[in-house]
Order: C-alpha cells, then structure tokens, then sequence
C-alpha cells in the first residue's frame, strides 16, 4: 500500500501535510502519540474518510476495520454479537473458547476487556481481504494479548493497527510505523 502527498486536516487544524509512507503486506503497527492522528490514518485508508489532497493506492476493498469503540449490541448475546458479520459457527466458537469468553453471555454481562475480545473476534471472522485496527488490545493482560496476537498472526492477511505499546509490537512480531 502506498500513501502519496496525503493531506487532511480536521476544523482547519492540519493532521496531515504531503504525508508519504510504504505500508507492507504482514502486520503493521502505527505508533505515535495520542491526537497525532493514528485513527484517522487509519479511516483515511479503509475509505471512511476521504483525503482532501493526495492518493491512498491500495488493493484491498474488503476491508474489516475494529474501531476503538467496540460497537456491540448489548442487547444481543456474545455469539450473536459475532454472528453478524459471518455464519462461521464453529470457528467464532473456537475463538471464544481460545479467548475465555462465553458465548451465552449479553454483552452488557461483560466487562471491558471481554467486550473487546468480542468485538476482535468479529474483526477477524468477517470476510475480509485485509484487518484493520484501532487498539485491538485495550483492557487485555499479557497472557490476553499473547493469545489474541497469536489468533491475529495465524490470519496471514495485511493487518494495519494502532497502539501504543511496544509489548503488543513484540507480540505482533510487527513492523512499526512511527508518526
């Protein structure tokens, strides 16, 4: 993927100015700090947002984004929750046994932390060409995060993701962009 002259900014307060970068084809981590303009990076490229100046070229059209916000139904059960982005029945099963999350749970049952690992599961069942996301591991511990970086590894898609923790990179085995 490659970013040509991107410009864009949000209110006349500038995020980027003739931004250029080569993103590869594994798993690539954007780092930087907080307002830098990581997410809306990452928006820019899945085509949610539009640049107002420059070229984003990239291939994949099917593109399955986690944002920050995990964006559950609460009123649906975890399963459910999975369930409606794909008919992978047994697959989000062994996800949510790999996670330790229980399927028959509402979402409004779980806390933070199991709320994310749902809505990562989602990210990754989803009929995708490319995964994209928007700190995958808030509210994880370690073991959490090996575990979901291991599953995220295991997909062998281009993966772009926002973090800011050099531990997830490592985790990820993960090139890094800094902004």
């Amino acid at each position: 993927m490659r970013i040509s002259d991107l410009w864009f900014n949000y209110e006349n307060k500038p995020i980027f100015e003739g931004l250029n970068l080569e993103i590869s084809d594994g798993i690539t981590c954007l780092m930087g700090e907080s307002g830098i303009g990581k997410t809306t990076l990452l928006k820019l490229i899945a085509g949610l947002l539009e640049p107002q100046k420059g070229t984003i070229e990239n291939e994949y059209k099917r593109i399955s984004f986690m944002f920050q916000e995990d964006r559950l139904l609460p009123w649906l059960s975890v399963r459910d929750n999975i369930l409606l982005v794909t008919d992978k029945h047994k697959e989000a099963d062994e996800l949510l046994s790999r996670l330790e999350i229980d399927g028959d749970l509402k979402i409004s049952e779980l806390s933070g932390g199991m709320a994310r690992r749902v809505a990562l599961i989602r990210c990754l069942l989803f009929d995708s060409d490319m995964l994209i996301m928007d700190e995958p591991f808030k509210g994880m511990d370690g073991k959490l995060i090996e575990k979901a970086a291991e599953i995220i590894k295991s997909q062998n898609k281009p993966t772009l993701i926002s973090t800011h923790s050099l531990d997830e990179v490592k985790a990820l085995s993960a090139e890094v962009i800094t902004l």
